[in-house]
């Protein structure tokens, strides 16, 4: 028995589901330096409070979602710092909490003197990173890691259950590069039937995600699976949004999930941003016209942009 859908139900109700943007790029504002293998989890080590503050930044901002701060954050990964699997798991768990507390905080504070404010109560969607977000050598652009399936499952299970554990509303499979890695990542899935989750591509271009299966397929694959919630992409370039977004469209009844990069390209080999934005606010009119439901920002997003948004869908 399926528990309830938390993005049918504010999509029910509102026009448009309103992401949070960039978690990285607001600690780096605040002065962290994220140029670590754990990259942003690395501040869930070093200054927790402040994961909290970002998180909190976008709710005031308009979210009706974050994304926590696990997409860096694997049991593999803090093992190279010496850190045991039980103790993993729990800075695991933590991005959730850190997460929740700040939804919670803004909602009991802000709903108070209004108490039917004109927005959903904001959701908590724990971000589960690529494989190759753990290599740290930007293969989470191009998907072809040339290993097993066994291997990837065996690095995103322990993970996604403790994320459930924590008690995310929903799951997040953000950036996945390839259809091997997201049909396994479904498949796990279907280990915890109460469990929603959405799908996000990295993309080659606006008709391939990044290992070159066309986007329409993705769709097709994807689509009839109860659990996922929606289909769409992320850490992407602005530029190719619009035609990717119909393409997703024509293969799918899922809502459609974008929240690309500001619009500057990113280098994986010197992990250095060139070029300028083009979307100094991100194009929420143009993709919702093309037929996006759930937008927000990536890489090199903030909350001003977020801003934008709700000013826009939350009068």
């Amino acid at each position: 028995m399926f528990s309830s859908n938390p993005i049918k139900t504010i999509l029910t109700e509102y026009p448009l589901m309103i992401l949070d943007g960039a978690l990285a790029t607001e600690l780096e504002a605040h002065g962290c330096n994220l140029d670590d293998p754990l990259w942003s989890a690395t501040v869930l080590l070093d200054n927790p409070e402040l994961i909290y503050q970002v998180h909190m930044d976008y709710y005031l901002a308009g979210a009706d979602c974050a994304i926590t701060a696990s997409y860096q954050a694997s049991i593999a990964g803090f093992a190279k710092r010496g850190i045991q699997e039980s103790a993993a798991l729990e800075l695991i768990k933590k991005t959730v909490s850190l997460a929740k507390k700040a939804r919670d905080d803004f909602w009991e504070e802000h709903t108070q003197p209004n108490p039917t404010p004109n927005r959903p109560k904001p959701l908590v969607a724990a971000s589960v990173g690529p494989y190759g977000a753990y290599l740290a050598d930007g293969s989470e652009y191009v998907g072809n890691y040339g290993v097993s399936d066994e291997v990837l499952a065996d690095f995103h299970r322990k993970r996604m259950a403790a994320l459930i554990e924590a008690g995310a509303d929903l799951l997040a499979f953000e950036t996945i590069p390839s259809l091997q890695e997201a049909t396994v990542l479904v498949k796990i899935l279907s280990e915890f039937p109460d469990t929603y989750a959405w799908l996000s591509f990295s993309l080659k271009s606006d008709t391939e995600i990044s290992d070159g299966t066309l986007i329409r397929d993705c769709g097709s694959l994807f689509g009839e699976n109860d659990q996922i919630t929606a289909i769409g992409l992320n850490c992407a370039p602005a530029p190719i949004v619009t035609e990717a977004i119909k393409n997703f469209k024509e293969s799918t009844n899922k809502p459609i999930i974008v929240y690309p990069n500001s619009g500057e390209t990113y280098n994986p080999e010197t992990k250095t941003w060139h070029g300028e934005e083009v979307c100094s606010s991100l194009n929420h009119k143009e993709w919702f016209k093309a037929g996006a439901r759930i937008i927000g920002g990536c890489c090199r997003t903030s909350p001003r942009d977020i801003e934008e948004i709700a000013k826009n869908w939350r009068r």
